[in-house]
């Protein structure tokens, strides 16, 4: 795995403002502050939400998190009015380009391929390649990439916006397909399940474990 430098970033007023307005929501929802700043703060409230919650536990707070930012109506309203169409899934797609910077860090519309409802292929440009995503940077945390940002952010898109998902990390270079059209499917089946942890970076990290702990839906501290 990867084990160079965090990137530095250089947040602009808006960054800092939607990190702040980010950072207070996560606050509300499990109930406590954070002493640190910025970006350190969301990363400092996602430890403190894993700790004393099951990996499903963490994922519902996320959620939590995530429709608070978004009124219901609107959310309503966008789940009512707009199929998954091929159209639809590429504007997603370049609003996430353009609005999620802040929070994974440098990113750009790619084309992917996605599988209809008649079980064909379809090639569309409704992807999204993160560089390096910044939460993973950040965080050097497994468990964290899988219950607290790839999968809470999968099912609010697919369920919440009926827009389907699914988001792809890499744990080898840090980062990140997401795939907007593509019906997510069971963590079970995919490589994030028996993904270890980062050995120079996790004090939970055991060299002959066959998968990251903080993944499998069970208490753990």
């Amino acid at each position: 795995m990867d084990s160079s430098e965090k990137t530095v970033y250089h947040d602009n007023l808006i960054d800092r403002l939607f990190i702040w307005l980010f950072r207070r929501k996560m606050a509300i929802a499990v109930g406590q502050q954070t002493q640190r700043r910025g970006y350190d703060g969301v990363v400092d409230l996602s430890k403190r939400i894993m700790q004393g919650r099951n990996a499903q536990q963490q994922q519902d707070t996320v959620a939590v998190v995530l429709r608070s930012l978004v009124p219901a109506p609107v959310l309503y309203l966008i789940r009512t009015l707009f199929a998954p169409t091929q159209r639809v899934c590429e504007l997603n797609a370049w609003f996430a380009s353009q609005l999620f910077e802040w929070l994974v860090g440098p990113c750009e519309v790619k084309t992917v391929e996605v599988k209809t409802a008649d079980g064909n292929t379809r090639v569309q440009k409704s992807g999204v390649q993160i560089k390096k995503c910044r939460y993973l940077d950040e965080s050097r945390c497994v468990g964290m990439c899988v219950n607290m940002c790839k999968l809470p952010t999968q099912n609010f898109f697919t369920q919440e916006f009926g827009i389907p998902l699914t988001m792809t990390p890499n744990f080898e270079d840090l980062s990140c397909e997401m795939a907007f059209g593509q019906q997510p499917i069971p963590l079970e089946q995919e490589q994030s399940y028996q993904q270890p942890c980062f050995l120079d970076e996790c004090a939970k990290a055991q060299e002959k474990a066959p998968a990251c702990p903080k993944v499998r839906d069970y208490p753990h501290s």
